[in-house]
């Protein structure tokens, strides 16, 4: 097999051994874009190809004088459209932010590119990041890569298509409410949310109250997740939280004994997440690979009240989301090109107190403290990673789920938010197909700062199932 049908180690193998040079990686996948991205608009900011090849040859020429940059040398990449990479435009999908040019990386970049890869353009974005359907004023929307009739998910869309129609060997993402889970899922690849620290976000405005958004690797498969988060983990001076393992811990083989490992099924909450039909169909049948595992799995509830939980979440929410937007909201005039989600964030956040937040780190702190308990009996909780199969491009976000309305234009996607809101590891693996044709995701949450054994039993997991996790969207 060859680029771009291999996985991204195996590709960084093939340059390192000089099977295939950095030239012919970067033409097949100008080429690929060029097949893919006029329908799926995953790719924005696009370099020009004349550099991007001359770049290529400077990766092949290190090679030759026996000069590696790391595992990512050669490979091309294309940063979320919210991260700064220097000389690129970052938009934030924002048409205010249309025209602003980057002067320097920002840590994830700076770390991809020590590593050795190539940025060749941004992956698109909802504007400002907000909402799990990525389309905005400047470049339009992404659309779906099995069905270009329907959604790619969000915030981290561009990057989940681009993946999936093999026009990227793996991606960066960010994941605040579920931005990397949902498109992995909807997509049918792997994204991991890593434990809160474990991947630094610098610069930042805030480093202290704002620990609930993470940036992250998406991948093919769990060992090229593995191999990215390698690059992206590690502390960092700036960012005070940030957790001091290094990086290199997760380039260690994923192959270990996983029977008797227990996991604790949440499912639907007992029927309070209102679900599509055949979401939790998929799931569950996506579980059963656990059983042949030799796993032991039990239906299980969060033993808190999830009412209470989403009514910390919104105040934690709106106290960070909030901040992001007003910097946009300063002049009147500017109003009208600020999407109206976004404006409501902003309104939200005005009314909110200092106490109200308080009260909101004391509700989180006791859910945290019932998920160590949770884990007491449990090695891995698992949940749908949507409640809705991807929905139709044209519409804004889901109004109601089995006729149950939804009060935000988040609320449909409530399943993310428990372990964003405890800050634990949290991978989508694919689940399988509906039958409407369309992929869905199964999250797997980890043990507090348990993202390598997350990752094993993940990787397990997709060699039981590599028939269903190797199928390819249409055309592709």
């Amino acid at each position: 097999m060859v680029y771009p049908e291999i996985s991204a180690d195996a590709l960084s193998q093939a340059i390192h051994s000089k099977q295939v040079s950095c030239r012919e990686v970067m033409q097949i996948t100008l080429n690929q874009i060029t097949q893919h991205n006029p329908q799926s608009n995953a790719l924005v900011s696009l370099a020009d190809e004349d550099v991007l090849l001359r770049q290529a040859d400077e990766r092949d020429a290190q090679l030759a004088r026996g000069e590696s940059m790391g595992w990512m040398h050669g490979m091309p990449q294309a940063m979320k459209d919210l991260s700064h990479v220097a000389g690129f435009c970052t938009t934030l999908g924002s048409p205010l932010m249309r025209d602003f040019v980057a002067s320097e990386d920002g840590l994830m970049a700076s770390r991809m590119k020590a590593s050795g890869c190539i940025v060749i353009g941004k992956t698109n974005t909802p504007e400002l990041g907000l909402g799990s359907h990525t389309f905005n004023e400047v470049f339009g929307a992404t659309r779906n890569a099995w069905d270009a009739g329907k959604t790619a998910g969000g915030s981290s869309g561009g990057a989940a298509v681009a993946l999936a129609q093999r026009m990227l060997p793996v991606a960066d993402g960010s994941d605040f409410m579920g931005s990397l889970r949902n498109p992995a899922g909807w997509n049918h690849i792997f994204g991991l949310r890593p434990s809160q620290g474990r991947v630094p976000k610098v610069p930042e405005q805030d480093m202290w109250i704002a620990q609930l958004g993470t940036e992250g690797p998406l991948g093919r498969s769990v060992r090229d997740v593995a191999m990215l988060l390698s690059v992206q983990a590690g502390q960092h001076p700036a960012a005070p939280l940030s957790i001091a393992q290094d990086g290199q811990a997760f380039t260690a083989p994923l192959e270990c004994e996983v029977q008797g490992q227990r996991i604790g099924w949440l499912g639907d909450l007992d029927g309070y997440l209102p679900m599509e039909e055949g979401v939790m169909s998929t799931c569950l049948q996506a579980l059963k690979s656990f059983d042949t595992l030799g796993c032991d799995t039990e239906l299980t509830g969060l033993g808190m009240a999830p009412e209470k939980i989403w009514d910390a979440w919104l105040v934690w929410r709106q106290a960070l989301t909030g901040p992001r937007v007003t910097p946009f909201m300063l002049k009147a005039e500017n109003h009208h090109l600020v999407k109206p989600e976004a404006r409501w964030e902003y309104e939200q956040s005005l009314q909110l107190t200092g106490v109200q937040l308080m009260s909101a780190s004391v509700v989180r702190s006791q859910f945290y403290q019932q998920m160590l308990q949770l884990f007491e009996r449990f090695d891995v909780l698992a949940i749908p990673a949507a409640q809705v199969w991807p929905f139709e491009v044209s519409e804004r976000w889901p109004k109601q789920i089995n006729g149950r309305a939804m009060d935000t234009y988040h609320r449909w996607m409530e399943c993310v938010i428990y372990a964003t809101l405890a800050g634990l590891p949290c991978i989508s693996v694919p689940a399988g197909f509906g039958a409407n044709g369309l992929p869905m995701g199964l999250q797997l949450i980890g043990k507090p700062q348990g993202d390598f054994a997350l990752l094993q039993l993940a990787h397990a997991y997709e060699q039981a199932n590599l028939d269903m996790i190797r199928l390819r969207p249409p055309g592709v």
